[in-house]
């Protein structure tokens, strides 16, 4: 039996997560604001410190795999922006650096992060803010979409889920996770009926706004069911998953990128392309 890190234990998927893993035998650190094992607030820099080092110091210093669930949606007030980001990016990147050693030790660890079908489906997300995440710069992230007015809350939470997987892309494959046994991937959810989705429901414009948005099968995905995927993806099955964005959102995805993905390497971009593979071959 292995020991797991779960952010965001105490609701939604994080919750479901935690049930499940533990039912198969399974020891479970659980992280939240509220009614976990270890109760950090990932909005801070502080939290998220706490919540890293809570979690090295019960597990012994060895995890055999994470599951980054922990989550806010969008909603108003200034506040609630900064609060966003922090969780959704830095409260995701910050504890995965810090458990990086340990996920190691176990040689053959998985480490699943919870980002969203939002990072492609959210029109005129603005490129510097999703940049500004990747540099390490909230301030900057924030700045970048508070021109969207009463949208900005909406663009801030895709920006946070664009850059959120992109940094599992690029981390996946680098030596120190990869290379070290560590299995980095990502799953993308749609509208899951969580307390997050009830509180954009709870608002009669943002429930107007997510009634709207094209699901191919009806209605709303279930918390369970994402925990379904998310063991699967930290099971012995899942040897050979590295750096993946699974989508499973009912095909809204599918919907808005029917010929967008996959798609071949742009011509501009060939010669830069053939020379990293180049390098690939080589190594």
């Amino acid at each position: 039996m292995g020991i797991y890190a779960v952010t965001g234990s105490a609701s939604g998927m994080g919750y479901e997560t935690a049930r499940r893993l533990q039912a198969d035998g399974h020891t479970v650190i659980g992280v939240d604001i509220k009614d976990a094992d270890i109760v950090a607030d990932l909005s801070t820099p502080h939290g998220r410190e706490h919540a890293a080092d809570g979690v090295l110091a019960a597990s012994g210093g060895r995890l055999d795999g994470a599951v980054l669930a922990a989550g806010l949606g969008p909603a108003p007030g200034r506040e609630r922006l900064r609060q966003i980001g922090e969780v959704n990016f830095f409260g995701v990147v910050e504890p995965l650096v810090a458990w990086r050693p340990a996920l190691a030790a176990a040689e053959s660890a998985k480490v699943v992060v919870v980002a969203s079908n939002s990072a492609t489906t959210v029109p005129l997300v603005p490129r510097r803010a999703v940049k500004a995440f990747l540099a390490h710069d909230a301030g900057k992230a924030m700045r970048s979409v508070r021109p969207f007015g009463p949208a900005a809350p909406t663009m801030m939470y895709a920006a946070s889920k664009i850059a959120l997987s992109r940094w599992v892309r690029r981390h996946a494959v680098l030596p120190e996770w990869a290379g070290a046994g560590v299995r980095l991937n990502a799953l993308a959810p749609g509208a899951i009926m969580t307390p997050l989705l009830q509180e954009q429901l709870a608002t009669p414009r943002q429930a107007k706004a997510v009634r709207s948005f094209p699901v191919p099968l009806g209605g709303f995905g279930e918390a369970r069911h994402m925990a379904e995927w998310m063991c699967f993806m930290l099971s012995e099955s899942a040897e050979f998953l590295c750096g993946s964005v699974v989508f499973v959102d009912g095909g809204t995805d599918a919907h808005f990128r029917a010929d967008d993905w996959p798609k071949a390497p742009p011509a501009r971009g060939l010669p830069a392309y053939l020379r990293k593979f180049r390098r690939s071959r080589s190594v």
